[in-house]
């Protein structure tokens, strides 16, 4: 079974009910909703398919509400702006209709942040500039590159500190309705410190929203306060577009790599994201380039990848799904397993030894029985060779838990504090169902008080005899 998981965007390409099927078929695990695009109708749309689909083929799928942020754009152009080398541009608070060269800007305020010598990036850092003057209302920046600009295109200020709140009214609105959806997990951009987290859960709390928070690394000032960020995030995302802008192609997959680390370390899921497969858009088949840039993602340890316009207005999405599970495939047979971390705490000592004896005693799986997700969670941390099965109470816990590296949540059992009960149940639906039969031999992780987080305390070994004897019990 595939370890990494993989996380595709809806859009045009996908968007019908058959095809988020066949996606789901082909190894989808998460679905991300782009809400920089697209109206609340659209979105809810989506869901009801997604639902649908995944309530068809009795595979969940968790459902990743991405939230646009801050995303700094200039404003419409009329056609296509030809830049030159040299010439001289200007970014504005105010929109001049009479000059072509002046570009308004969607959070004016920006400017006054600016300082002369800072570099202002366009389009992904595809057209670069130099800030040669400034005053009360304008940048005057000379063009570095030749280059075409668009209307609404993305600019990236990459030596400048931007004190911009990461939620916007927009987005605020966007979570709200993201809490009556019932979405799983949700993606915070441009953030920069603890607080851009800690305020998007204020407003989460305020509508009885607990999802799963990703924050999106996506600028210098992430970078820097990253271990901050992960503290109060369940995930990151490695934005490799607005990085790249930021710091320069060149500099990222040493950046990668680093991020991926971190998150490893503090036992936080990541997902690669941007360009992943970007010659699909348009071709059945990837190049060379891509299938390694994959591969390494997978060896950096990170829990997923993530396809966007290959699958929101590529023609081949399908056959990009393919590429990445089978790439996935292949990097995980001779993936580097069984990470040697240092414990966070009790229960994350418990799952460290459970790694190590399903690997002694060559079990063929791991198996969490979780609340909160967190148990099942700390056996992923380890990366061990043998699957890891979790058995929730909970659907949401299942559907978040898609999203981490090595886990197959199997199915949602009643709670009971009784933990023999819980493996009698556990046996006998594996057995009813023909999932299993008793020659597989598991490590069991769970906790003398079921339902309680953190609470994980027991290992136990369940090969043929133990089930056996499970079986014998009369509840």
């Amino acid at each position: 079974m595939r370890k990494t998981k993989i996380v595709i965007t809806l859009g045009p390409s996908t968007s019908d009910l058959e095809m988020i099927k066949a996606l789901i078929l082909k190894g989808v695990n998460v679905i991300r909703l782009n809400f920089s695009h697209g109206c609340h109708i659209v979105h809810k749309q989506s869901i009801q398919k997604i639902r649908q689909a995944s309530k068809e083929l009795g595979k969940e799928v968790a459902i990743l509400q991405d939230i646009s942020g801050p995303k700094v754009r200039i404003g419409k152009i009329d056609g296509v702006l030809k830049l030159a080398k040299g010439e001289t541009l200007i970014l504005s608070k105010r929109k001049d209709l009479k000059n072509h060269k002046v570009l308004d800007i969607s959070y004016p305020d920006i400017i006054d942040m600016v300082n002369i010598s800072d570099e202002v990036f366009f389009a992904d850092g595809t057209i670069r500039t130099v800030v040669i003057d400034k005053d009360d209302d304008n940048l005057h920046l000379k063009l570095l590159n030749d280059g075409e600009l668009t209307s609404h295109k993305g600019v990236n200020f990459p030596k400048t500190k931007i004190s911009i709140s990461a939620i916007t009214k927009k987005d605020e609105e966007d979570l709200e309705f993201g809490s009556k959806e019932d979405i799983d997990i949700v993606a915070l951009s441009f953030v920069q410190n603890r607080q851009d987290i800690l305020k998007a859960k204020d407003i989460c709390k305020k509508y009885n929203f607990n999802p799963m928070i990703v924050s999106k690394i996506e600028t210098a000032e992430a970078i820097e306060n990253l271990d901050d960020i992960l503290e109060v995030s369940d995930g990151v995302m490695v934005a490799r577009g607005d990085l790249g802008a930021e710091f320069g192609v060149t500099k990222l997959p040493r950046i990668q790599k680093h991020i991926i680390q971190v998150a490893n370390v503090a036992n936080k899921p990541s997902i690669t994201a941007t360009q992943m497969l970007t010659s699909m858009k348009d071709n059945p088949f990837p190049t060379r380039a891509e299938v390694s840039d994959i591969a390494n993602a997978v060896y950096d340890g990170t829990d997923a990848v993530m396809l966007s316009d290959e699958t929101t207005i590529g023609k081949f999405p399908l056959q990009a799904v393919e590429v990445l599970h089978d790439t996935i495939k292949d990097v995980e047979k001779d993936y580097p397993f069984e990470k040697d971390f240092k414990p966070q705490n009790d229960s994350d000592a418990i799952a460290k030894a459970a790694v190590q004896l399903s690997s002694n005693l060559h079990k063929e799986a791991l198996v969490a029985f979780t609340s909160s997700g967190c148990s099942a969670q700390a056996l992923s941390r380890y990366r061990p060779k043998e699957n890891i099965y979790a058995i929730s109470h909970s659907l949401k816990t299942n559907r978040r838990l898609s999203l981490v590296w090595g886990i197959h949540p199997l199915f949602v059992m009643e709670e009971t504090n009784n933990p023999t009960k819980l493996l009698y149940d556990f046996v006998t639906k594996l057995l009813n169902e023909n999932r299993i039969n008793l020659n597989k031999r598991f490590v069991v992780t769970m906790g003398e008080i079921s339902g309680k987080k953190g609470a994980t305390n027991l290992i136990k070994l369940l090969d043929k005899e133990g089930m056996e004897a499970v079986l014998k019990y009369d509840f």
